[in-house]
């Protein structure tokens, strides 16, 4: 079946903000690959609230969503990590991140207060964007000799593959994502040009 080869991302990173007696939450999500820009995008937050209390996160990677954290970051355990995770989930997505930067108001919530405000503005960060399908993926380095360049490129245009990296000079090294509907397909068929060297990739490119 098609859907088999596909899955539910973010089109694009989007925020939101909730507030309960004084304490302001703001929620960012966003389509990411890899864990290095989990810690990237938690460490833009903080540079941009450096007097926020908590920094919570949760994040689910993988074309099949078996990669997952969920952080709570000071919070009481299971209050701000788990519910941010769960809006993920309920919403079917992966290669997702939501973190929720928190300034406390003066007023404890509880715990049914925090789980309300982590899922509630996670939800609105989710619903505020659109969600998209893309292809399941097989990740490949590709190494090949200049000439052969334009047959290269032609063959990763015609698989639909998503390029990740490229450095084209007189040795030219191609980082792709190939479909996994067809990956095998061109795979052969790249392998048949001259010279070229394929390597497998994990997720992390």
């Amino acid at each position: 079946m098609e859907e088999d080869y596909k899955y539910k991302t973010l089109a694009s990173a989007t925020t939101a903000e909730y507030k309960d007696r004084g304490s302001r939450f703001l929620a960012y999500s966003y389509p990411i690959f890899t864990v290095k820009e989990v810690k990237e995008k938690l460490q833009e937050l903080k540079k941009e609230h450096p007097r926020a209390a908590h920094y919570c996160f949760a994040y689910r990677l993988g074309n099949d969503g078996t990669q997952f954290r969920a952080n709570d970051d000071g919070e009481p355990s299971g209050t701000a990590g788990k519910p941010i995770l769960g809006q993920i989930d309920s919403a079917g997505l992966t290669n997702v991140l939501v973190v929720v930067v928190r300034y406390f108001g003066g007023t404890l919530l509880g715990v049914p207060g925090l789980i309300n405000a982590y899922k509630t503005v996670s939800a609105q960060a989710l619903q505020a964007v659109a969600v998209i399908e893309k292809w399941i993926e097989d990740k490949f380095e590709i190494t090949f000799d200049y000439p052969v360049m334009s047959e290269v490129l032609y063959l990763l245009k015609q698989s639909e593959a998503t390029i990740y990296q490229q450095d084209l000079q007189l040795f030219c090294n191609i980082k792709a994502g190939i479909p996994h509907k067809h990956a095998k397909e061109y795979l052969e068929r790249l392998s048949e040009i001259r010279g070229v060297k394929i390597t497998p990739l994990k997720d992390e490119v």
